[in-house]
């Protein structure tokens, strides 16, 4: 059975995608730790980050810098800021979102984001992606 993530990508289930490649995939998440934070996801449905092949770990990781460089400039963050975590959802996934401290990386605090905010974000994320 398919994964909540794989059921995102594939467009089962509503979700914004910012980022979309043959490897991975990458979509904000709906209970964001600060504005802007996304999921880099695998498309292969893998549980652990440390049994990915080492390319796709790399790429995985590469698109997470792209993304988190455009994060810091559209969401005025001071770097980013990226988790490996892994324990709501068995498909290996990166957080990374623009942070300004310690405290935007405690995973209890996170910030109401309606769907429209949600949206206005994607597309800030997506037009600074696609800029380069």
């Amino acid at each position: 059975m398919a994964t909540l993530f794989t059921k995102i990508i594939e467009g089962e289930i509503p979700g914004e995608v910012v980022w979309s490649d043959e490897v991975c995939a990458a979509f904000l998440d709906i209970a964001p730790l600060t504005r802007g934070h996304a999921l880099v996801v695998t498309r292969a449905e893998v549980d652990l980050w440390t049994d990915l092949d080492p390319s796709t770990l790399a790429h995985l990781m590469n698109v997470a810098a792209v993304i988190g460089r455009a994060q810091v400039e559209v969401f005025a963050g001071v770097r980013a800021g990226l988790i490996i975590q892994g324990f709501e959802v068995p498909h290996a996934h990166v957080h990374v979102f623009p942070v300004s401290g310690p405290e935007d990386f405690d995973m209890t605090r996170t910030t109401d984001r309606s769907p429209e905010d949600l949206a206005a974000d994607a597309e800030l994320l997506r037009a600074a992606l696609a800029s380069g």
